[in-house]
């Protein structure tokens, strides 16, 4: 697959991930939204809000890449570490939530009680990050190896980057909506 057909595929994800979440949320009231289906599980704006933590995170890697100052961890050298890590992250990403995992405290979602934006915030989120994948095309064609936000010893090709943050969507897309039913399930 071409790097402009994986760049549509990408964005198709984002498009999808943000119909979905205005069909299933948009419509919610404050309280339905920032409902917790248990203690330890995080509620509807809770998983919108991890998002775009998580996606943001990014952004200095690629305002780097842009400007031509960005400096990868010496392992990203060596192919064998940039395909392992990035097939151990995307695997642990894409296996459709079966196992759970503790996201870095970077990651963690801090969301104001009751903030009515969130889905607006969400959706121009949404939007602006698709500007930032077409603005990586020039740096997938060199096969830029990048590294995690969140442990520059982490290093994976631009392009597994891009699949493990659309991935990451779908996974927490699918969170989402099992908060909401079972949000929905105990009122």
């Amino acid at each position: 697959m071409s790097i402009f057909d994986k760049t549509k595929s990408w964005i198709d994800t984002f498009r999808f991930v943000s119909k979905e979440v205005e069909t299933h949320f948009a419509g919610l009231n404050l309280e339905t939204l920032y409902a917790k289906p248990h203690p330890q599980q995080w509620s509807i704006a809770e998983n919108l809000q991890h998002l775009i933590t998580i996606n943001r995170s990014y952004y200095p890697i690629f305002d780097n890449l842009k400007r031509g100052t960005y400096h990868g961890a010496f392992i990203g050298r060596f192919p064998f570490f940039t395909k392992m890590f990035g097939d151990m992250v995307f695997k642990s990403i894409s296996d459709g939530g079966k196992k759970k995992y503790k996201t870095f405290p970077l990651w963690e979602p801090k969301v104001e009680i009751g903030d009515p934006e969130i889905i607006g915030r969400f959706m121009v989120h949404q939007r602006e990050f698709e500007e930032k994948i077409q603005e990586m095309i020039p740096f997938l064609e060199k096969k830029a190896v990048i590294h995690s936000p969140a442990n520059k010893l982490i290093v994976y090709t631009l392009e597994r980057a891009f699949d493990i943050i659309t991935a990451h969507e779908l996974r927490h897309l699918d969170q989402a909506k099992r908060a909401l039913e079972a949000v929905t399930n105990k009122l």
